[in-house]
């Protein structure tokens, strides 16, 4: 399985090394769409996950801390998948190979589940609609798993949670918590928060599920509300920074809730406030 490499030009390499993260996604071939993990934690989270290998990347000085999950990769998949082992001074060419503390991975993107699938059992839920910061998805998806949500649904222009970044920041949380996109793939900024909003609000109300949006206005209610915090059943729906959610997704939720701040401040980052709404209506 151990495979040495001495040059990042060497085409095996085309994954890590070359290929954008569009190309790595493969829309038009989605049976060749892959995602990259970055560390040993991350990796070990994608396989405790049931992701699919398909090959290794590390410096020769990680081989023997990386044993574990080398054999336990071999015990699944046999010799089908290679541990390329590359000099130290070709993989610090790597975009934020220094980061990944010693390894990175390649691993087939599995298929999306249907939003039933996903929230079947689930009593608290998320919607991140049209979040444009991998750095934030990433974020919210870690507060999701520790804080005991059951599931996230990502509208069809927010970004991807299995990009590099989102993934690393998330330490491998998003391998841990299902989730799938909800709306059309391919809608617009213009389009996708409404678009998902009229169809994917009805949908989530006809699997028993009380939307409460995230917003600043009129109508919001703190997020202790009594009756808000007994919902059984609950899709918590976070924005954007800056726009925030979408007149229309608001109009059309069961509750808009803020959480009540000082000192003049009128907001938190979605990721902090993420944190906030998962504990406070953990259910």
């Amino acid at each position: 399985m151990i495979v040495e490499i001495f040059s990042l030009d060497d085409p095996r390499l085309d994954a890590y090394a070359r290929l954008t993260e569009a190309q790595l996604r493969s829309k038009l071939e989605p049976e060749r769409a892959l995602f990259i993990a970055e560390s040993g934690k991350v990796i070990e989270r994608a396989l405790a996950g049931g992701m699919e290998p398909l090959s290794l990347l590390m410096e020769a000085k990680w081989l023997s801390p990386m044993q574990p999950l080398i054999d336990e990769v071999a015990a699944r998949w046999g010799d089908e998948v290679p541990v390329f082992v590359a000099p130290h001074d070709e993989l610090a060419k790597l975009t934020g190979f220094e980061l990944t503390r010693g390894a990175l991975g390649a691993f087939r993107r599995p298929p999306l589940p249907s939003v039933a699938e996903v929230v079947r059992g689930a009593r608290r839920i998320t919607v991140l609609e049209d979040i444009t910061n991998h750095t934030n998805v990433g974020a919210i998806f870690r507060s999701a798993a520790a804080l005991g949500v059951d599931a996230v649904l990502v509208t069809p222009a927010c970004y991807d949670p299995l990009y590099r970044r989102a993934v690393r920041v998330s330490m491998g949380t998003v391998f841990q918590v299902p989730w799938t996109r909800i709306g059309t793939e391919g809608e617009t900024r213009a389009t996708s928060a409404s678009g998902w909003a009229a169809e994917g609000v009805p949908l989530l109300h006809a699997l028993g599920f009380k939307t409460v949006a995230m917003a600043l206005t009129d109508e919001s209610v703190p997020l202790d509300d009594p009756a808000l915090n007994a919902e059984e059943r609950l899709a918590i729906v976070l924005g954007t920074e800056g726009d925030g959610l979408a007149h229309d997704t608001i109009a059309r939720c069961d509750y808009t809730a803020r959480i009540p701040m000082a000192r003049g401040v009128d907001s938190l980052n979605v990721a902090a406030a993420s944190a906030v709404a998962f504990w406070q209506l953990r259910a």
